[in-house]
């Protein structure tokens, strides 16, 4: 619900509370100890800290069990030095010189592409040799979030920011994954909505030959159509959000269903609706410009429509 609404009104801030909420306080609850929930959830949740999720890489995707980062344990163990870097980073920066507060960081600790061979750290501030590569800038869309690359040179964390057991972050990383792409599909549900509104708002007022807009059979077609895709799409993603357990793995046929259906169904809505306004459709006078270079990400983001 929460992200649907959110997404209703801004998309992008939308994506930067989603990695917030889910990539980083969620991941945390469902896998961190007790101690790390205690120093790091109370501030997470006043918004004290902002935090984030580093999987995604230069040169890794959505073919996440091959990347490069490695966390190299010291000779006693109680400490990790990590290096490599993270791409695409929903809040790796807030104000653009430096980095967020606070991540969740995904990095190899073995030596191959198995289920034991990645590990998953809390990164803070501040620590030496964790800084921002970049800013990432002209984006297609999504532009109110920042997205950043973090570099990591010989960070030393301490083996006590170790979320779950060594090697053991696989199966939470691919249970964070669907819960992320059963809430991107909510911002489409979000995005859809709004364009739904807009289209049909604008149609009942705009006059062309005599009468509204909204009389004509074109018209007409593209808000039923644009409607009942945007219901089908929040049956599947309310049904499948309410059968989910979040503490469980095993959900991906629904969690990339879900995402795979409401993902370039909004991009379509938000298309028609740039169609149904003409010219002010292609303008941000009507935000429908916007919702329709937002939907896009949605079809790469939390993994590519083609990998579901």
């Amino acid at each position: 619900i929460a992200h649907e609404e959110l997404s209703a009104s801004d998309p992008a801030f939308c994506l930067s509370y989603l990695a917030h909420s889910m990539l980083f306080v969620n991941n945390l609850c469902q896998n961190g100890n007790h101690e790390q929930k205690s120093k790091f959830l109370p501030k997470a949740c006043t918004g004290e800290f902002i935090g984030g999720m580093g999987m995604s890489e230069p040169a890794v995707g959505t073919d996440v069990m091959g990347m490069s980062t490695t966390a190299t344990p010291n000779a006693d163990g109680s400490a990790y030095t990590i290096n490599g870097a993270k791409m695409w980073i929903t809040n790796g920066t807030i104000n653009g010189t430096d980095t967020g507060d606070v991540f969740l960081v995904y990095a190899k600790t073995g030596s191959g592409r198995g289920k034991n061979d990645i590990t998953s750290f809390i990164i803070e501030k501040d620590m030496p040799g964790f800084s921002l590569g970049q800013k990432i800038m002209d984006k297609c869309g999504m532009r109110a979030s920042n997205t950043a690359e973090l570099v990591f040179e010989d960070v030393v964390v301490p083996a006590e920011n170790i979320v779950g057991e060594v090697g053991g972050a696989t199966m939470c990383m691919h249970r964070n994954l669907e819960i992320e792409r059963l809430t991107l599909a909510a911002m489409s549900l979000g995005i859809a909505r709004r364009s739904i509104e807009i289209m049909t708002n604008y149609a009942s007022e705009r006059k062309a030959f005599g009468k509204s807009i909204g009389e004509y059979g074109q018209i007409q077609k593209a808000i039923s159509e644009s409607y009942a895709d945007y219901m089908a799409g929040r049956s599947y993603v309310y049904q499948t959000a309410y059968h989910l357990d979040i503490s469980s793995y095993g959900n991906g046929l629904d969690a990339d269903g879900v995402k795979l259906y409401c993902a370039p169904m909004a991009k379509n809505v938000a298309d028609r609706a740039m169609q149904v306004l003409g010219g002010y459709g292609y303008v941000g006078e009507y935000r429908v410009e916007q919702l329709w270079r937002d939907a896009k990400l949605l079809e790469i983001g939390g993994g590519t429509n083609e990998a579901h």
